[in-house]
């Protein structure tokens, strides 16, 4: 691929907008402080530009999508770089490097979009299989390119691309998900905290695994040996499955996914721990409902659901939702067991968290104290001037007697 900087378009910010943050590392322009003619207006979604303030100097490189409200995103500070295949190659090698520091097997989040220099690009490495994501613009149009970079890099076999979630629809991106190279015959075993979790890279949910909670099923599992473990949302058993493996007496896992549950049930058995697992699929709220009905209690309660607040104009229902889950799981705590509740919601930040969890479990009948505040694991760094970028938070309690 050739991508010569003096053939990129120019761009420019009004005189409003706010270029002292981003050459403070602020990534994004929006819409409304672009200088948006007729040219702009007609680039190709993923086109790559040359960005310039108001008085035209320049700022970088850029990737614009006209019709988006984050209308462009920042590639690269130096003007003249050439987004090629050897650019995407250095900012995946910065990135594997860190990853191999942190961790001794090739399981974890390989690319964090923007805190990794690669905006709108996830990657999730499951040995010698890479899931890609790439849910900006430009990112899909070079899909094949990021693809040969990161085989050059880390010299995985298999490539899958996981073109679905919301992000890519703000893009005007369609859905699709595709084997690139290799194949993908089964779901993969990815050991973690002591445990086996099954991946499956093509029909599971995101990429297939969480990582983000990798630190956070780490600490719940220090809460567990011995313990009666209820794990709500439980996707393919994270909590519960890292629970075992410190040696609770038992874990129930609750997800809507039957898919979801086989996957949690295929993991303890991998490793040798099926007959302490047990699950209910269902409705999560109605099923903590019916819990209580049968008088059920555990040592240890961790609830995990999806983005209840994906928005601003979702917040306030979302926060309502983190209330309910909390009231609801309170009362499902045996006399001073542990309670872990967890949210994935950029718009709601850790106070208005924290309060909307607190009041639930006051509702619930219960008191409690904060023993932790969680985050995501260091493979999903934070770009400091980008607030969305630390999406998860996990509050865990001591509740009282």
């Amino acid at each position: 691929m050739t991508d010569q900087t003096d053939t990129h378009p120019v761009i420019r910010l009004r005189p409003k907008a706010d270029a002292r943050a981003m050459r403070h590392g602020f990534p994004w322009v929006y819409s409304d402080e672009l200088v948006t003619d007729r040219r702009t207006k007609a680039l190709a979604p993923g086109s790559i530009a040359r960005l310039e303030d108001s008085e035209r100097r320049p700022m970088g490189v850029v990737a614009v999508t006209p019709d988006s409200r984050i209308i462009a995103r920042m590639l690269d500070r130096d003007p003249e770089a050439v987004i090629d295949r050897s650019w995407l190659a250095g900012r995946i090698a910065r990135a594997l490097e860190l990853r191999e520091r942190l961790y001794d097997a090739p399981y974890y989040r390989l690319v964090h979009a923007e805190a990794d220099g690669l905006p709108g690009v996830v990657i999730d490495r499951f040995g010698d299989a890479a899931v890609l994501q790439p849910n900006a613009a430009w990112a899909d149009r070079l899909t094949d390119e990021i693809a040969a970079a990161l085989v050059e890099v880390t010299g995985c076999s298999t490539i899958v691309k996981n073109g679905t979630g919301r992000a890519r629809g703000l893009e005007g991106l369609p859905e699709e998900t595709a084997v690139l190279m290799g194949n993908v015959d089964a779901p993969i075993e990815v050991p973690m905290n002591g445990a086996i979790y099954m991946a499956d890279l093509l029909g599971g949910q995101k990429t297939g695994l969480f990582y983000d909670q990798r630190p956070n099923h780490a600490f719940a599992a220090r809460l567990a040996n011995g313990a009666r473990v209820l794990d709500v949302f439980s996707h393919v058993g994270g909590f519960g499955l890292a629970a075992l493996a410190a040696g609770a007496v038992s874990a129930t896992c609750v997800d809507g996914s039957s898919a979801a549950l086989e996957l949690a049930e295929a993991g303890a058995r991998a490793a040798g721990m099926g007959d302490r697992l047990s699950t209910r699929k269902g409705d999560a709220f109605a099923t903590m409902e019916a819990l209580a009905g049968e008088g059920a209690q555990f040592d240890l309660v961790i609830c995990d659901p999806p983005a209840f607040a994906p928005s601003r104009q979702a917040l306030d229902a979302g926060l309502r939702a983190y209330e309910r889950v909390a009231r609801l799981a309170a009362p499902l705590v045996a006399p001073g067991g542990y309670l872990g509740l967890c949210s994935c919601s950029h718009a709601a930040d850790l106070t208005k968290f924290r309060n909307a969890s607190a009041r639930g479990i006051g509702r619930g009948g219960r008191r409690s104290q904060l023993l932790r505040t969680g985050y995501a694991g260091p493979d999903h760094p934070m770009l400091p001037q980008l607030a969305e970028s630390g999406y998860l938070k996990v509050l865990f309690f001591r509740l009282a007697p």
